[in-house]
C-alpha cells in the first residue's frame, strides 16, 4: 500500500476563466483527513475532482495508486471509492431498507448483504421507516451505509456532522473513523474537525494547504469531582 491515498501534483480547477482551485501539490494520507472549507461550488468541485467525477483543468492526480487523469485509471478506481454529498434529498418516499438496498444493487453488492449493512450502521430498527422520518443522525447513518455498501477503500463525506447534536456526534465519530482505510471529511468550521482527524487541510485563497489537527479542548472537571 502506498503511503498516500491521494497524490495531487500541480492540480488546478478552473471554471469560466476563474480558478476554483489554484495549481496545488498535496498528498492525502491514509486515515481520516479533515478538509476545512466554506460550503459552496469550490469545495464541491474539489471533492468531485478527487472522487474522479470531474476532470481537473491542469496537473496530475493519483487516487489509490491509479493515475485518474487517464480513463483507464478512473475506471479502475471508481469501484473502490464511496461518496456522500452534503444533501441527498432524492430519498423522499424511500424506506431506509429500500434506500440502502438500491445503493447495494447499484454497487453490485449482494442483496442478502443488506441486513448486515443495516446492522453494521445501527439501522436495523429503523429499516422500515421512511428516510424523511429519520432524525438527522440516523439519516446520516443511512447515507453512509448507502455510500459504503461496497466496502470502499476511500470515502468522501461532505460535511456529515452539520446539524448533529453533541451526544450523537460523539457516537458517530468512531463510526466515521472505521469506514475505510482512507476517509476525507469536510466541514465549514475547522473546529468540527479538531481532535479526531489524522491530517488537516484547509482551502485558503483558492489553494489547499496543510493545517494542524489541534486536539479539542477537554471539558473542565469541577473541583472535588
Amino acid at each position: 500500500m502506498n503511503s498516500s491515498a491521494i497524490v495531487a501534483r500541480g492540480l488546478g480547477i478552473r471554471r469560466r476563466r476563474r480558478w476554483i482551485l489554484r495549481p496545488t501539490t498535496v498528498e492525502v494520507a491514509y486515515g481520516v483527513v479533515g478538509l476545512a472549507a466554506p460550503a459552496g461550488p469550490a469545495r464541491s468541485a474539489v471533492l468531485q475532482t478527487l472522487a474522479t467525477l470531474r476532470h481537473a483543468s491542469v496537473g496530475d492526480l493519483e487516487v489509490l495508486g491509479q493515475d485518474v487523469t487517464r480513463r483507464a485509471g478512473r475506471r479502475a478506481v471508481r469501484a473502490r471509492i464511496g461518496l456522500l454529498p452534503a444533501r441527498f434529498a432524492w430519498t423522499s418516499g424511500l424506506s431506509t431498507r429500500d434506500f440502502v438496498a438500491y445503493a447495494s444493487y447499484y454497487k453490485c453488492t449482494p442483496r442478502r448483504a443488506v441486513d448486515a449493512i443495516l446492522e453494521r450502521f445501527g439501522l436495523s430498527d429503523a429499516a422500515a421507516l421512511e428516510m424523511d422520518m429519520l432524525p438527522q443522525d440516523l439519516r446520516l447513518r443511512a447515507g453512509i451505509a448507502a455510500a459504503c455498501a461496497h466496502e470502499p477503500e476511500l470515502v468522501f463525506l461532505d460535511e456529515p456532522l452539520a446539524g448533529i447534536g453533541d451526544s450523537e456526534r460523539e457516537e458517530l465519530i468512531p463510526l466515521l473513523r472505521a469506514l475505510a482505510p482512507a476517509v476525507v471529511v469536510t466541514a465549514a468550521d475547522p473546529a468540527e474537525l479538531s481532535g479526531w482527524c489524522d491530517q488537516g487541510l484547509s482551502m485558503v485563497r483558492g489553494r489547499l494547504i496543510e493545517a494542524p489537527c489541534v486536539p479539542r479542548p477537554r471539558a473542565r472537571v469541577p473541583a472535588g469531582v
